[in-house]
């Protein structure tokens, strides 16, 4: 039996993923293709590895992604409301989670090889939208760099709520100095979609390029992203070249 949470992930058939067609399974796929070929459905199958009474694992993963939306939905549902689903259970749950954060983690190590450079607002929008755009909660990152532009560390400074998180220049000094920056870029993402800065990204941003000052330490820039683009605080001219 379906609870109400469960009902509430239904979604129109017009925008739901196709039945996937018969013939080879996912494991005969990957082995035969290569990981890459493999749709979301069959990507999914592989990861939940069983399926129930009467419904195959490919069936249940098809099921599961028509549920939530698609696989971009997954990890806003979370863990709970997706061992809710039928087939599911906690321990598929948390499989499913754990393969969304290994693969982030693998895409920001890639990202912070010691070759990638920000030298412009793109290069930095470029890394964090895929990382922060589509989270349901707000993330702060610093971003150290050396005096090339090229990245030293990426670090997780803050994280909030879907309406902010509060921050204090020593929260970006303190890794600034330990990662010996040259010149630091803070990234952060804003749930509701729209990068407009808010009046306290900007009183943040003043009070931040206030004591960089002081340290004699370089803020490139304060770049906002979300679902439908990105902005540089730079742009509003508040800061000093």
């Amino acid at each position: 039996m379906r609870t109400e949470t469960a009902a509430r992930l239904l979604l129109p058939p017009s925008s739901r993923p196709r039945q996937p067609l018969s013939g080879p399974t996912a494991r005969e796929r990957a082995q035969r293709d290569g990981i890459a070929a493999l749709s979301d459905t069959e990507l999914l199958a592989l990861l939940l590895a069983t399926g129930v009474a009467g419904q195959p694992v490919a069936a249940l993963a098809h099921d599961l992604l028509s549920r939530v939306g698609g696989v971009e939905r997954l990890e806003r549902v979370g863990p709970y409301r997706l061992s809710e689903q039928r087939g599911i259970g906690l321990v598929k749950a948390t499989r499913l989670l754990a393969a969304i954060e290994l693969g982030r983690r693998v895409t920001l190590k890639s990202l912070c090889d010691d070759t990638v450079v920000f030298g412009s607002f793109d290069a930095v929008a470029a890394w964090a939208r895929p990382r922060l755009a589509a989270l349901d909660h707000e993330e702060v990152w610093l971003l150290c760099l050396d005096a090339k532009h090229g990245l030293r560390s990426a670090r997780r400074i803050a994280r909030g709520g879907l309406h902010g998180c509060a921050l204090r220049p020593a929260d970006v000094l303190r890794p600034a100095l330990e990662d010996a920056a040259s010149g630091i870029v803070i990234v952060h993402n804003h749930p509701s979609g729209d990068p407009t800065p808010s009046s306290a990204d900007i009183e943040m941003t003043r009070s931040l390029i206030d004591a960089c000052q002081i340290l004699g330490l370089h803020l490139l820039d304060h770049v906002i992203v979300a679902r439908s683009g990105a902005q540089s605080l730079r742009e509003l001219t508040l800061f000093d070249d």
